[in-house]
């Protein structure tokens, strides 16, 4: 979008009032979204009475730059180009791209947190850590995946690789997992701490009609292996495959039905890990470009997470073609996951808007005065 006449028109429609004090918040086709000014593109809610930009929650509101040019910046950014090249092919202050670069990780964090973060049957996940050289520091990077559709579930960023991270990373995978669907299988490195924190996070408590303290009780169907590396003079010499918990026809079946064939293994997660490397320029093992905080470095995390997820395509997810004469339909891993029904650009990424949580009126205290009153008729109205 160059120029005005490009724009597209304004659809209230399909917009929501972003007001955290309206009623009808989040909510799209109420009737309550006009058109306030098609010149400045903006919209206005009827029930808070409140106008707001058509660029409101989204990584282009109140940037000055021009969405096409946003877009190419973030799209290197994405695929591993470094900030000083962009700023000398483009002729931008380098402060003003590493803000462009922040704000679409946090905006890709919200739309995944929004998209992927809900229950769904994961089968199988695979878990892995990131050793990532900052300047003066190292940290640590946790990540998990869906095996089946490749679906990055997200990850967790801290200084040291210890059960805090590790609790972390694996609430966030609870947060995609469905407690029914059938058995779910993690597969991971030899370190300690995985399956004390699957232990402790997969549980829920127990309802009871006896006042105390209700009984935590573990979801059912859960299987841990674990690919545990031999090291002599920093090389592996072996690797040995154990199943920490469950069955090896449990663990046998799902990865049958996840992967195909195969034994236990940490391949795909490691695969992804590699792809992270080469798409963020910060991962890379030798750089001159490294991050200066963590915070920088969980931006570009998720901002190349949803990038995988919604805009590239993956070769092992096509199915043969039925109509239309292609041999081959390309999806994503969001696709093959049923979140979205066809493949992204990163564009309608960056213009994604993340509906606020639902409105839920306070308890005031005391008696209502007359502009409450009369605030509240007009809401019912």
């Amino acid at each position: 979008m160059t120029s005005k006449e490009e724009k597209p028109p304004l659809t209230p429609e399909t917009t929501f009032c972003p007001n955290f004090d309206c009623p009808a918040r989040g909510q799209v086709g109420e009737g309550n979204i006009g058109v306030h000014s098609q010149k400045d593109r903006r919209y206005i809610c009827r029930k808070c009475e409140v106008s707001f930009s058509a660029t409101t929650g989204t990584l282009f509101y109140r940037l000055r730059k021009g969405a096409d040019l946003i877009t190419l910046v973030v799209k290197l950014l994405s695929h591993g180009c470094p900030i000083q090249a962009i700023v000398f092919a483009f002729g931008l202050d380098e402060r003003t791209v590493r803000n462009w670069f922040e704000k679409s990780g946090q905006h890709s964090q919200a739309v995944h947190e929004h998209l992927v973060e809900r229950p769904r049957p994961l089968g199988q996940v695979q878990c892995d850590e990131l050793r990532i050289k900052l300047q003066g520091a190292i940290i640590w990077m946790g990540m998990a995946i869906m095996v089946q559709n490749r679906l990055w579930l997200g990850g967790e960023i801290s200084a040291s690789r210890d059960s805090e991270l590790i609790d972390s990373l694996i609430t966030r995978v609870k947060r995609c997992a469905s407690a029914l669907g059938g058995a779910l299988l993690f597969c991971v490195d030899g370190l300690p701490s995985y399956p004390k924190a699957i232990w402790k996070v997969f549980r829920e408590k127990e309802p009871r009609d006896e006042p105390g303290r209700c009984r935590m009780v573990e979801w059912r169907d859960i299987l841990i292996a674990q690919v545990i590396k031999q090291y002599e003079n920093n090389r592996v010499i072996g690797v040995r495959r154990e199943i920490y918990q469950g069955t090896q026809e449990a663990v046998a079946e799902v990865i049958k039905q996840t992967q195909g064939k195969g034994d236990i293994n940490t391949a795909f997660i490691e695969r992804i890990n590699g792809t992270f490397r080469s798409c963020l320029y910060s991962l890379a093992r030798r750089t001159r470009s490294l991050a200066k905080q963590s915070k920088t470095l969980q931006s570009g995390m998720y901002l190349v997470g949803c990038v995988y997820n919604f805009c590239t395509e993956h070769k092992s997810l096509r199915l043969p073609g039925l109509t239309g004469g292609h041999k081959w339909l390309e999806r994503t891993p969001a696709m093959a996951s049923g979140i979205t029904d066809h493949c992204w650009t990163v564009d309608e990424l960056l213009s994604f808007k993340v509906p606020p949580p639902k409105w839920t009126p306070t308890m005031p205290r005391g008696r209502p005065t007359k502009a409450l009153k009369a605030k509240i008729a007009r809401w019912r109205q």
